[in-house]
């Protein structure tokens, strides 16, 4: 399938792989880039020559197009950039930060750039600096989300009403029936991260692989609500950091917490932070990568055909 999307992306299907800190490396990528959809290395939490080894594994494993995902306002936002552009990576994503501080150099090289947005607004000042395409996020989503919390159902055709450029869906998508919710909404591509933590391939606990299996739709929450808040499945860990912003917490105290449970155990189901979606309540199967992007292009197949409509 062909749109604006799979010719910025230069991938077969416009499913893109949303980026994990420490997660979604180098051999995660070219999984999901040799399935035919977008691989992306998340930059987050790699050292300069860290990012390049896993960007040149990437390419050892596919020779189809994967990106990197740089959220601005890391300290090493600059380097990663140079890091893809001489390393020969032709689409990034970005997040977290304001797009105009890496636009210019990505023009210079002539890198794609999609960027991840949260509001209409953020979504008018990505494509007023020059990005090729967004991607809208809703508070749905794993990981990090919108302070505003707004949902993708509601966020998707506000932000495709706003602007001419692409705009990919992204939070509360794991199966067809919500690719083919995202292009009824007007979006032409899609980004999911929650899907494909429950993969074979993603280098996560099998504890967290299994929460994510048990977990019902009301299985996760917003942890935090100050600084960048994030969606995880709740436990133990979740319920303090609720808790201690509820309470009034600096970000400084939330932070140091984090900090100290990151070294916990990954098989701690109770004290671990595990990101995931509300997405995660419809995930009964660990699948492959292939099997993931391959049952959703041919159930989206099926669901479009049900609905009357050509996908």
């Amino acid at each position: 399938m062909q749109n604006r999307v799979t010719e910025i992306l230069g991938a077969e299907y416009p499913i893109i792989q949303g980026a994990m800190r420490l997660i979604t490396m180098g051999e995660m990528a070219a999984a999901v880039s040799q399935s035919g959809g977008f691989g992306v290395i998340a930059s987050s939490g790699l050292e300069g020559e860290r990012l390049r080894a896993e960007i040149r594994k990437a390419r050892s494993l596919t020779g189809k197009p994967f990106g990197i995902n740089i959220p601005i306002y890391r300290p090493n936002a600059l380097e990663a950039l140079e890091i893809a552009i001489e390393e020969g990576v032709k689409t990034i994503t970005t997040s977290a930060g304001d797009p105009g501080k890496l636009i210019q150099r990505v023009k210079e090289a002539g890198l794609r750039m999609l960027h991840v947005v949260a509001t209409v607004e953020m979504a008018k000042k990505a494509e007023a600096v020059g990005t090729d395409a967004v991607i809208a996020i809703g508070a749905e989503g794993g990981g990090h989300v919108g302070r505003d919390e707004i949902t993708t159902l509601v966020l998707i055709p506000q932000v495709v009403d706003a602007i001419k450029i692409p705009v990919v869906a992204a939070g509360g998508i794991g199966d067809a029936r919500g690719w083919v919710a995202a292009f009824a909404l007007g979006a032409e591509g899609i980004q999911m991260g929650t899907r494909f933590l429950a993969t074979k391939e993603c280098p996560i606990s099998e504890a967290h692989k299994q929460a994510i299996l048990e977990a019902k739709d009301n299985s996760t929450l917003i942890a935090a609500r100050k600084g960048y808040p994030i969606r995880v499945l709740k436990n133990k860990a979740a319920m303090a950091i609720r808790t201690m912003d509820e309470s009034g917490a600096s970000q400084d105290e939330i932070n140091a917490y984090v900090d100290k449970i990151s070294r916990v155990a990954e098989n701690d189901r109770d004290n671990k932070l595990m990101s995931a979606g509300q997405v995660s309540g419809m995930i009964r199967k660990i699948m492959s990568v292939d099997e993931v992007i391959r049952s959703m292009v041919a159930d989206a197949k099926i669901v479009a055909q049900n609905l009357g409509k050509t996908f």
